[in-house]
This record gives structure tokens, C-alpha cells and sequence, in this order.
């Protein structure tokens, strides 16, 4: 989980600051299936980064913060957003 993590960091500083990259990646939304295609540019751009990769990086991060919060019973609070790494990763473009 870490390294995409990292990986996806990298990226969207990296993003940030080259305005093709950024372009590319927001048309990609439009694909019809974006996920996929946001995963095809990446490997482009030399990120090893895979659609259940992405997946599975979001459901560990919330299952760890779950645990994390009132002993991750029943009664622990809904994270609403914490798990989606390909949103939590436009959403830190939009704020530019």
C-alpha cells in the first residue's frame, strides 16, 4: 500500500507542475472507463500503477483508519471518502 501511496504523491506533485500531465489526466475522465485509462497513464508516465492496485490501496487505508477509530467495532464512524486514492488524487489537482 505504501508504495502507491508514495507513487501516487510523486505523481500528482509532479502533475502539479507540468500542465500536459495535468490535461491528460482530467481528459482521462472521460475515457469510458476512467479508472483504467488513469492506470494506462501512469505506467505511461513510468508508474507501475494497476487498476486493483488502486483498489486495494484505498480498502487497506480504510480498513487501518477503521481500526484506528473507537476500536473499529460496529460502532466506529463511517470515513466517508478516505478509501478512493484515484479521487483523493484529482481532488488535490482541482486545488491548484
Amino acid at each position: 500500500m505504501a508504495d502507491i501511496i508514495g507513487m501516487l504523491d510523486e505523481l500528482q506533485h509532479k502533475t502539479r507542475q507540468n500542465q500536459e500531465w495535468k490535461a491528460l489526466f482530467f481528459k482521462s475522465r472521460e475515457a469510458e472507463d476512467p479508472l483504467s485509462e488513469f492506470c494506462r497513464i501512469c505506467r505511461d508516465l513510468g508508474y507501475e500503477i494497476y487498476e486493483m492496485d488502486m483498489i486495494n490501496a484505498g480498502e487497506d487505508f480504510y480498513a487501518t483508519m477503521r481500526r484506528s477509530t473507537n476500536g473499529g467495532g460496529e460502532n466506529s464512524p463511517k470515513l466517508d471518502g478516505e478509501d478512493d486514492f484515484y479521487e483523493l488524487f484529482f481532488a488535490g489537482l482541482e486545488k491548484d
